[in-house]
């Protein structure tokens, strides 16, 4: 570690920036209730890619209203995912980038978390960053701004800082504002939602209704878009880490999950009603803006405010969980400036795709392109943690050394890294999508199968190899 401990300061008032990074909490700097993360995961999780999910569940994907309630609900559940991966963090007392030491080796850690963990970051960072530009710029355009590029770059830069600035300002900022952003997004989305029930038609039922391999396409594809959300949350931990060691892992497995499914489910679900009230061009001109059409302008307005307000919650924590990879992985940089250079990749990937693409296409790319990357390496930590029992040796965890516990075979653990390429491969060959459709889904007739089998064999892969190299013998 570069610093000890008793150099830190807690980093427990919200208008104090926290200067620690990955450095160990020591028991008298742990604090909060595990019933604080539920704002934390909800408040990323009140969202308008809820109504546009929703709605492609039955505008595009041909599924009927209970169809579509049935595979939300079937994703929702796998939010227990991130829950037990949150329990890593008060175990460890250190950030889910160090943890994962423990899964990969130090060595192998830095090449999975300095890919998945900074770079790809950043890419998600301006997919989430994309939706509140062309939804402000468009917004400032029906306010008279004619110059489409300006209003672009004006909401980008502007989101950008502020999200920057929650990152900066850290956990406690997080842990203490995201409760109140959490109300004011549900006050937001229930308003919404008043407005669009009366749209709604509850005897809705598809002009052909799907049935054999054609329904079991649909219902797969939705359950995979659907699942990209709880699968992509691997840094629970992060956010879960300052609570004391003793807090009963269930409690903290409950605030999680339930933070982010709740919200997720109810407007994810109305979303899917939502598709029963717009028009078939809806899809082509963007389903948020038919939505905003729908809406009287004062809501347009407040709709808008919303979305970037969840904009800057979500890439918040976002960035805040990737300003400490670069620590993780050996970079002499303190977490604050890191945050800083984590913004400005993420405002520089927003830039190119805001000009060059449509939010639906970025949209698209985010959750396809999520799935290869973020299925096995949630599966192997998740399988990781059930298999240790959730016990870390934390001093051990910053052992960069042959001597240490976590070194491995020259710093690389193969059952980790083995694990996620397995689990890789087997989502990549069962993927279906527009762009991409493996070769056994291909013989599935296009039944897209990659989350379960992922996982499953991520899973499978690790407590194998895992056994083979004796890596959890007490």
């Amino acid at each position: 570690m570069s610093m000890t401990e008793s150099e830190l300061p807690a980093d427990s008032s919200a208008t104090q920036l926290e200067v620690r990074g990955i450095e160990f909490i020591a028991k008298e700097n742990r604090h909060g209730k595990p019933r604080e993360l539920f704002a934390v995961w909800a408040a990323p999780n009140i969202s308008v890619l809820s109504f546009t999910m929703g709605a492609t569940l039955t505008m595009v994907l041909g599924l009927e209203i209970w169809q579509s309630i049935a595979v939300i609900l079937a994703s929702s559940l796998l939010w227990i995912l991130p829950g037990i991966v949150a329990i890593s963090g008060p175990s460890a007392g250190t950030s889910g980038s160090v943890i994962t030491r423990a899964v990969y080796g130090i060595r192998g850690n830095r090449f999975i978390i300095a890919f998945y963990g900074w770079f790809v970051s950043g890419v998600f960072l301006a997919l989430n960053w994309v939706a509140s530009t062309f939804m402000g710029a468009e917004l400032l355009r029906r306010f008279g701004l004619g110059n489409e590029t300006l209003g672009k770059a004006l909401v980008t830069v502007a989101v950008s800082a502020v999200t920057v600035l929650v990152a900066v300002y850290g956990h406690a900022l997080i842990l203490r504002s995201y409760t109140v952003v959490t109300v004011a997004l549900l006050v937001i989305f229930v308003v919404v939602t008043a407005y669009i029930l009366p749209h709604v038609d509850m005897g809705f039922s598809q002009p052909e209704p799907l049935a054999g391999t054609d329904l079991w396409i649909s219902l797969s594809i939705a359950f995979a878009i659907l699942s990209s959300t709880p699968m992509s949350y691997s840094n629970s931990a992060d956010l879960a880490r300052y609570l004391p060691h003793d807090t009963q892992p269930w409690r903290i497995v409950a605030a999680t999950a339930l933070g982010g499914a709740v919200p997720g489910f109810i407007f994810t679900t109305v979303g899917a009603l939502l598709g029963t009230a717009l028009s078939a061009d809806a899809v082509d001109i963007g389903i948020d803006f038919a939505l905003m059409d729908m809406l009287p302008q004062w809501l347009g307005i407040l709709l808008v405010a919303g979305v970037v307000l969840n904009t800057v919650a979500l890439n918040g924590m976002t960035t805040y969980s990737a300003s400490m990879v670069f620590q993780s992985i050996g970079v002499p940089i303190k977490r604050i400036p890191s945050a800083i250079l984590i913004g400005v990749l993420g405002t520089v990937f927003t830039f190119v795709l805001a000009m060059s693409t449509s939010l639906i296409a970025a949209v698209n790319l985010m959750l396809q392109f999520l799935l290869i990357i973020s299925v096995p390496t949630m599966a192997v930590y998740v399988a990781d943690i059930l298999l240790r029992r959730n016990r870390y040796d934390s001093m051990q965890l910053f052992e960069q050394f042959p001597s240490g516990k976590y070194w491995f075979a020259k710093g690389f653990s193969i059952a980790g890294i083995g694990a996620v390429l397995c689990g890789g491969i087997a989502t990549t060959l069962f993927l279906s999508t527009d762009i991409w459709m493996g070769p056994l889904a291909v013989l599935l007739g296009g039944i897209d199968l990659s989350v379960p089998v992922g996982l499953i064999v991520s899973v499978l892969a690790y407590v194998l190899l895992a056994k083979i190299a004796g890596i959890h013998k007490a």
